[in-house]
């Protein structure tokens, strides 16, 4: 069984009607015909991954991905803190995709130690990757929200509540740190974004499995909060592949976010362009290679803050000739 988590599918009813009707999803519209759907609510990517892979939900990302690029991270509570830059939009801040910074290194460490005094009563500041940063937290944390979820979003303001409090101050401070420092600077004179502030997500520790149960042998991911998963449970964890490979034996569980950056930002020119490419380097070989037997089932599950699915295909699904192909529309019921 090949199980692809991909966040970024779901728009509203009309909305997937619309972008899709004059694309050419062969693959796509004929597992659809085929297969089982169920529809759920809404669901964010980490808690269907962790539903996924038998973990309990909020995961603590900080810490599943320190384990994923360093070391086990011990008994330590964690956060991800990671620099952002929030572009004013229409009398609204958005939270631009982080992939756009490109930081090198060298700015990452500059930027970091420049922040790291102002952040010293919430935790200890550390690089894992120019654009994965942690705090080995000092004291418990409330809860933030994931940045995956804000990317291209407005950002909303932290809650009044007291706790809180030392977060709003820590962030402004940094925010003018931020727009003082030197790297900034330089790459605003270059054309390029700048980061104007943090953002926290993803605390707690990580988890103890005495006994794992495990759904999945291989873990294919570009995102270290995955590949820390596999490495707690113990499994094969690997980048994604270019495409589904010819033969997928086992169980891998495959996380494909190429469409979940213009579905935040409701590009639609980008996400069609994307969803083309799913559906040639994905869904058509994974269909293919059911109808050949060299794989035994398809799951593809799609997270969203509209609503979510979950679509399970087997080889005796595909000798259902009479059920029709069926528009991404069906994924949802409004």
């Amino acid at each position: 069984m090949l199980t692809l988590i991909v966040p970024g599918l779901i728009w509203t009813r009309q909305a997937l009607a619309d972008l899709t009707c004059d694309l050419p999803l062969p693959a796509f519209t004929t597992l659809l015909g085929r297969g089982r759907l169920s529809r759920r609510p809404a669901r964010d990517t980490t808690t269907m991954l962790a539903e996924a892979t038998g973990l309990a939900a909020p995961l603590p990302a900080a810490a599943l991905r320190w384990f994923a690029l360093r070391d086990h991270p011990g008994a330590a509570d964690w956060l991800c803190l990671d620099p952002v830059r929030l572009n004013f939009q229409e009398r609204s801040l958005i939270v631009d995709d982080p992939q756009h910074l490109k930081l090198s290194d060298a700015e990452a460490a500059a930027l970091a130690a420049a922040l790291a005094p102002t952040l010293a009563a919430l935790g200890e500041l550390e690089v894992l990757a120019p654009g994965h940063w942690n705090l080995r937290l000092s004291a418990g944390a409330p809860t933030f929200q994931a940045l995956s979820e804000a990317a291209g979003r407005s950002a909303a303001p932290l809650p009044p509540d007291a706790a809180y409090a030392p977060w709003r101050q820590a962030l402004n401070e940094a925010q003018m740190i931020l727009h003082a420092h030197p790297v900034n600077q330089a790459r605003q004179a270059a054309g390029q974004p700048v980061v104007n502030s943090l953002w926290p997500w993803g605390g707690g520790r990580l988890p103890a499995l005495a006994a794992p149960d495990i759904a999945h042998d291989a873990i294919w991911s570009n995102d270290p909060v995955a590949r820390g998963i596999a490495r707690l449970l113990q499994i094969d964890g690997a980048a994604l592949p270019a495409g589904c490979p010819a033969s997928a034996a086992g169980a891998p569980l495959a996380v494909i976010d190429s469409l979940e950056p213009s579905a935040g930002t409701g590009d639609a020119i980008v996400w069609r362009d994307e969803l083309t490419r799913f559906e040639a380097a994905w869904l058509a070989p994974a269909l293919d290679a059911l109808r050949r037997g060299r794989l035994d089932g398809l799951r593809l599950i799609a997270p969203g803050d509209l609503a979510a699915a979950e679509l399970q295909v087997s080889r005796r699904d595909l000798w259902k000739f009479w059920r029709k192909p069926r528009g991404l529309a069906e994924l949802v019921t409004t």
